[in-house]
């Protein structure tokens, strides 16, 4: 054996004993502890959340969000449950109102049947969107107040909506779709709203958001928020006036978490005044205040 092999042999050799030596230092170390309490629901919302399981996300956010006292959990929590009531109730929105065009559309009677059992079903859907809005709204908003800085603290779900659910176009000629495309278009419209809801939420889009969220978690302007929530909640309440819902009591009550979320935006701007916002608030203000009167 010559002088270069034995030290190509020995090299190896050192090499191999330094990779066991860690293999077994690792196997050794002390697990990484599982979250328990707030931290594991929150934890199991967010997966929910990636998945695109936007119904199963709320269902472990709802404890954290009522929390009281609350957690470091709540107002995150908070803020995914407005942002995914958004989403849910923008898409209902979107369905009803391509299922409505569809019924006037078509000539054909059982079309015109099942798409006025569509819009219906997806008009209730998205009016209880509505309150879960308004409700989380209330919760983020208790006493006119809102934290300057909020935390959105989600991965990007990993399915990614279209921009235009093909099916729904079908829909509003008065074509017909067949019961899994309307499922389908359901589900497209639903990751369609709620990654528009995200963008909205961080004011920009969706490849603003997508990179906020790439470490896990991006800090939004207070401000920013609650005129967005507000905003949302001008639309909510509209789900109830007399063309809708028309159940004023509910219009009322949406419209209250809208004026709930002027009050905190005003706040906010006697900290820190801004001339722009002053006016999107106002301009806010305005559009409750019509809304109230479709009672």
């Amino acid at each position: 054996m010559n002088k270069a092999t034995h030290s190509h042999l020995h090299f190896h050799r050192v090499l191999v004993g330094l990779l066991i030596s860690l293999a077994l230092t690792l196997s050794c170390s002390a697990p990484v502890p599982k979250p328990t309490g707030p931290a594991a629901d929150y934890e199991d919302a967010k997966d929910m959340f990636k998945r695109n399981r936007f119904d199963r996300a709320l269902e472990f956010t709802d404890g954290l969000a009522n929390a009281s006292p609350a957690t470091k959990y709540t107002e995150r929590a908070q803020v995914l449950r407005a942002v995914i009531f958004t989403g849910q109730m923008q898409s209902c929105k979107e369905l009803a109102e391509a299922y409505a065009k569809g019924a006037d559309a078509t000539k054909n009677t059982h079309f015109q049947a099942e798409y006025q059992r569509l819009r219906h079903d997806n008009m209730q859907d998205g009016m209880k969107a509505a309150l879960g809005l308004a409700e989380t709204a209330h919760q983020l908003l208790e006493g006119g107040k809102v934290s300057k800085t909020l935390i959105l603290e989600a991965p990007y779900p990993s399915v990614e909506g279209p921009i235009e659910v093909a099916d729904l176009a079908r829909v509003k000629e008065g074509g017909w779709i067949e019961p899994d495309h309307q499922d389908a278009a359901a589900v497209d419209s639903l990751n369609q709203t709620v990654d528009d809801a995200l963008a909205a939420a961080v004011s920009g889009d969706r490849s603003k958001v997508r990179s906020a969220l790439a470490s896990g978690s991006t800090n939004i302007d207070g401000l920013d928020f609650t005129l967005f929530l507000g905003n949302q909640l001008v639309e909510a309440a509209g789900l109830f006036d007399r063309k809708h819902g028309n159940d004023p009591m509910k219009l009322r009550a949406v419209c209250n978490e809208g004026f709930e979320a002027v009050k905190a935006a005003e706040d906010l701007l006697k900290e820190t005044p801004n001339p722009d916002k002053e006016k999107q608030v106002k301009k806010l203000e305005d559009q409750v205040k019509t809304t109230l009167k479709h009672v």
